[in-house]
């Protein structure tokens, strides 16, 4: 067949068409490979040589944003969380509304088979421990001066769920990891322990 316009989706050029391709695209191919604008064309091999794909994790070694999630930009507009951008180009768009989850807990991981997508509730259950406040150093597990127990209590759908008071520290733990495992669907660290 042959061409009197560019035959690239979108551009309906005519004028000299070599290969089917107007001259702007089919100069795009000849020094980039690809008819794609040179930086887009770029980008996947730009990504990916900023990856150490260890034994387990592939991590990000590119700019990393203040909570350690690696940042990408394609051109001047469009910026990525790295590993938002490894799922999409590896297994596909990121339904509407979802998070991708690092089941690995290391934040700067863009193997996908380290990733999953999941809600905002589902994300927030799958935390790798106590936050750094924490005085006891166990997620749930705070000590009640009042009481003289420590306090066993989860976050469940956006209230606090009193889990009990325990005369050591070891059963208020040993609490909270069963409830959240009644609970919680994502919470991999619990279910593992």
């Amino acid at each position: 067949m042959t061409h009197t316009t560019c035959s690239i989706d979108g551009c309906n050029k005519g004028g000299r068409i070599i290969k089917e391709m107007c001259m702007m695209h089919y100069e795009r191919v000849r020094r980039y490979g690809s008819p794609a604008e040179p930086h887009l064309a770029r980008a996947s091999d730009r990504f990916w040589s900023k990856v150490d794909k260890t034994d387990s994790c592939w991590l990000w070694t590119g700019i990393i944003n203040a909570a350690g999630y690696g940042r990408f930009s394609v051109g001047t507009e469009e910026k990525w969380l790295a590993h938002r951008y490894a799922w999409t180009k590896l297994v596909g768009d990121i339904p509407s509304g979802l998070h991708i989850d690092h089941m690995c807990h290391v934040h700067n991981c863009v193997n996908p088979a380290h990733l999953r997508p999941a809600t905002n509730k589902e994300n927030h259950e799958n935390l790798k421990g106590a936050s750094s406040r924490s005085k006891t150093g166990i997620l749930g597990v705070s000590w009640d001066s009042s009481k003289r127990k420590w306090r066993a209590a989860i976050g469940h759908h956006g209230k606090q769920v009193h889990v009990g008071r325990f005369d050591t520290i070891e059963e208020a733990g040993a609490a909270v990891v069963a409830k959240r495992n009644e609970l919680f669907t994502h919470n991999l660290l619990d279910r593992a322990a």
